[in-house]
């Protein structure tokens, strides 16, 4: 059994009762794991398994696909603020969307898990602004090595052109709401 600290980014339902848990962690990177019976009400994972919580976690490493089997979650920061407002909930969605799409599945990444605790943390307290956005990617985009330090404002389109993918959507999403509700 393998034990490490890490962030919850994902939640997909597997069946009626298991959901499928995507997690981001310093030493292991990306991860899934497979949480038989979360969603059932006696289940040990009852109400623990929720986004943008850390954990502790234990589980069981798969030997022949890369969904291991969650076997205990412990919190080690809820991160309760975050569900305080909209806003909030959407900019740590496009950090964490933003991570997946550049880290390598199951390769460690102690930087940007370093990177991302301090946006969550942030965003726990207070309602997410301009700055916060556009410096996570100027850190994501120095942290990979496809900007020099101090290249400011080049950061998202470099992410974009050196991963040949768009941004997510969410990232217009939080710029649209922090338009309406910062004064």
């Amino acid at each position: 059994m393998e034990k490490t600290e890490a962030i919850l980014i994902g939640r997909t339902r597997y069946s009626e009762s298991s959901l499928i848990v995507q997690w981001c962690s310093a030493d292991l990177g990306l991860f899934k794991t497979m949480a038989k019976g979360a969603l059932r009400p006696k289940s040990p994972f009852n109400g623990v398994l929720d986004l943008f919580v850390s954990v502790e976690l234990r589980f069981v490493r798969s030997k022949s696909s890369d969904l291991h089997t969650l076997a205990e979650a412990r919190w080690t920061n809820p991160r309760l603020g975050l569900r305080e407002s909209y806003g909030r909930v959407l900019a740590a969605t496009y950090l964490v969307k933003l991570i997946s799409l550049v880290a390598e599945t199951g390769s460690p990444i102690p930087e940007i898990h370093e990177l991302l605790v301090k946006a969550l943390d942030y965003l726990a307290t207070k309602d997410p602004v301009p700055a916060l956005i556009t410096r996570f990617e100027q850190r994501l985009a120095e942290i990979l090595g496809i900007i020099p330090e101090g290249d400011f404002g080049l950061a998202a389109a470099a992410i974009e052109d050196s991963f040949h993918r768009k941004l997510p959507v969410q990232r217009r999403q939080v710029f649209d709401w922090m338009g309406k509700h910062i004064i």
